[in-house]
């Protein structure tokens, strides 16, 4: 149902996936997707900022994205890495999590 897409489309569907998954972590985590020039039509790059702090980055292919944003084992797969990288980023602010996980 979701597979493939512009480059565009599918830039527009990872952040908003992502940031969906970060913030059930704690809603101050914030998604920065960067796709300059020599990534165009390529790939992506993510990282999560919480505050003044951003987390490790994390490389997506954008025809990886594209073919496979509509099965449920790639996005659950990604959906979890997500919320244990916003985990750590929080954490590593000395910044509690209180919600069950």
């Amino acid at each position: 149902m979701f597979s493939g897409g512009t480059y565009r489309d599918v830039r527009r569907w990872l952040w908003n996936f992502l940031t969906s998954h970060a913030k059930r972590v704690d809603p101050r985590v914030e998604v920065v997707l960067e796709d300059d020039d020599k990534r165009q039509g390529k790939s992506y790059s993510v990282r999560l900022r919480f505050g003044q702090h951003l987390g490790p980055a994390i490389e997506f292919d954008f025809r990886e994205v594209a073919n496979n944003r509509g099965r449920l084992a790639w996005c659950t797969s990604v959906a979890e890495r997500t919320k244990s990288l916003a985990r750590e980023l929080v954490a590593s602010q000395g910044v509690a999590d209180a919600r069950p996980h």
